[in-house]
């Protein structure tokens, strides 16, 4: 795997709280949710559709991150990892984990839900991301600056795209972020069941989403 590493470095950023952020913004938008109704009945092919496209997104969430993290390896602050998705984007796990947050709000059958959740978690890792590059840049100098003026820092180029003959990664952290993946995937379930207590009558619809 081609990385840069060095033994000095400054603390490093902690980016698992950022995710945690975005996991709490999503339980509290499917709490204000519960009273709410999508402008797209449920059961209407507008609404069928949205949710289909918002579990792709919550499913390509959870395989990216699953791909990131087998590159990373739980060596994040340790290497400068610039292979597989990190080759694409400086940021892999932070762009899958937005796609998941506006596949959170497709699924509920709301465009608006999910432009707002997507752009939420954007804005959060993107504050992140800032953090974490002034500290690559510490840490990897010369190194990162020829990586980041290649790589785009949040949307992934596909056609910078390389791979590694072998992969080195952490189970401890692929279990970590297994965890964390599942997180949006369990809200699909979530959200159907409150689909059915509202048509059911057991709760109150006080506004529309659209």
């Amino acid at each position: 795997m081609a990385y840069t590493s060095l033994k000095s470095a400054p603390k490093a950023f902690d980016q698992h709280k950022r995710l945690i952020v975005v996991q709490v913004a999503a339980v509290l938008a499917i709490m204000l949710l519960l009273f709410s109704k999508p402008a797209l009945a449920e059961g209407s092919n507008g609404h069928e559709a949205l949710e289909t496209i918002g579990f792709a997104m919550a499913l390509i969430c959870f395989l990216g991150r699953l791909w990131s993290i087998l590159f990373v390896g739980g060596r994040k602050n340790d290497e400068l990892i610039v292979s597989g998705p990190f080759s694409m984007t400086r940021n892999p796990l932070y762009f899958f984990s937005t796609v998941g947050a506006v596949g959170i709000g497709l699924m509920f059958g709301s465009m608006l839900a999910g432009v707002m959740l997507g752009l939420a978690s954007f804005l959060v890792f993107r504050f992140t991301a800032r953090k974490e590059a002034e500290f690559l840049a510490g840490k990897f100098g010369a190194a990162y600056s020829a990586y980041a003026e290649r790589t785009p820092s949040f949307w992934p180029n596909p056609m910078l795209y390389r791979d590694e003959a072998q992969w080195l990664f952490s189970p401890g952290a692929l279990r970590r972020n297994f965890r964390d993946g599942l997180y949006f995937l369990a809200l699909f379930p979530v959200i159907e069941a409150v689909e059915y207590f509202r048509l059911s009558g057991d709760l109150p619809t006080l506004f529309t989403v659209y």
